[in-house]
């Protein structure tokens, strides 16, 4: 059973259809983008509907429960797991990294990983308290949300109101905010990191990523890093991974600086920046990775198999329901090059709708793989469809 059907569940339910699986999709809105590859689908009035959600475990009895997005009653997890029912990556793993504060505690304080300076605050008063103490510039972060939803880069304090008014549309029913001092970094990378339930943890090459308010738009791979900063990530990385146990990938972030790499965030599913991996730059893409360690399948080793980049289709700035794309067959006339459309629905301004792959060889350099993806994508227009 998959909760959360977006584009990441639907990569993932497609890799576990082709080892054999039955799937059941779940989501607060029909023909989810994961559903329509899947067996069954059942639509939740929230996600955050706790009752709802055990009825709907109940009525399908699942042998394995995937998260694919955070705001779901994950307490409800440690019950399932101790009816049998396998959690993934864990009960624990799930329930602590889809809230930042319990994910950055346990890093932080617990482990002793170097983090950027954090303080939390759960009113628009505290709020300008914990900037205070932080210092300017800083962002502030919703304790639960993913891909920059109500994130805010604080520059001034008269910014400090919309911040908080900003931080109010996370994907939780909580309203409390992390505070983080700005991390003066180099670039930023994902450290796709695989836990097996009876094999040695793996690692992926590092993909580098560029975000627009939080909220990825490229990635590359691979990110070129020194060794001795790669091999304190992956430190760093099996270090936090193993404290929340379990099997599956994990999407860990750190900021690369001077001085050494800083943990950022942690997802316990594929993440959005490894959708680079679609375009076979790895023998098995992080979908595929996941999907063997979920079922407790051998992995004999992940490798790189070409450099390349991906970069996002976007929504324009209106909403409508049955998009349509124009361009695919542009993008489509480079042989180094391919296209995954989404099919979410309904098209709302700056909604990720698309991803354009793209591909070189070995030595070609990033900036210019990262340039191609990125001419591509542009090529492609989301446009009112004649459908519905």
């Amino acid at each position: 059973m998959l909760l959360g059907s977006g584009e990441l569940g639907k990569e993932f339910v497609i890799a576990v259809k082709r080892l054999g699986c039955h799937v059941i999709a779940v989501d607060a809105y029909a023909d989810a983008p994961a559903m329509q590859v899947a067996d069954e689908c059942e639509v939740m009035t929230s996600m955050l509907h706790g009752d709802e959600l055990d009825a709907i475990v109940e009525k399908h009895k699942p042998d394995i429960i995937v998260p694919e997005i955070e705001a779901i009653r994950t307490e409800r997890f440690y019950d399932y797991e101790s009816r049998g029912i396998q959690v993934v990556p864990s009960a624990k793993a799930a329930n602590v990294t889809m809230n930042r504060r319990a994910i950055r505690d346990l890093a932080a304080q617990e482990l002793g990983l170097r983090t950027a300076k954090y303080l939390y605050a759960a009113s628009e008063e505290e709020l300008r308290k914990a900037v205070g103490k932080i210092g300017i510039p800083c962002v502030v972060k919703p304790l639960m949300s993913s891909s920059g939803k109500g994130q805010s880069y604080i520059k001034a304090e008269s910014q400090i109101h919309d911040a908080w008014i900003a931080a109010q549309g996370g994907r939780g029913d909580s309203n409390e905010v992390i505070v983080e001092g700005f991390v003066k970094f180099d670039y930023e990378i994902t450290l796709l990191t695989v836990k097996q339930a009876d094999g040695p943890t793996l690692f992926c090459p590092p993909i580098s990523h560029h975000q627009v308010n939080g909220d990825y738009h490229e990635s590359w791979i691979p990110a070129h890093m020194k060794e001795e900063f790669l091999k304190e990530a992956q430190e760093m990385a099996k270090k936090v991974t193993d404290a929340l146990g379990g099997a599956g990938i994990f999407g860990v972030e750190f900021f690369v600086c001077q001085d050494g790499v800083v943990f950022s965030e942690l997802s316990p599913r594929p993440h959005d920046t490894g959708m680079v991996t679609l375009g076979h730059t790895l023998n098995l893409s992080e979908f595929e990775l996941h999907a063997r360690a979920v079922l407790h399948l051998p992995i004999a080793e992940i490798s790189l198999q070409r450099p390349g980049a991906s970069a996002v289709v976007l929504a324009p700035d209106d909403t409508f329901k049955s998009p349509d794309y124009v361009g695919v067959d542009e993008v489509l006339r480079d042989a180094e090059a391919d296209v995954r459309i989404f099919g979410k629905p309904l098209a709302k301004p700056g909604r990720r709708m698309g991803v354009v792959l793209k591909w070189g060889k070995n030595g070609d350099s990033p900036e210019a793989l990262k340039e191609g993806a990125r001419k591509l994508a542009d090529k492609i227009s989301v446009v009112k469809g004649n459908i519905g």
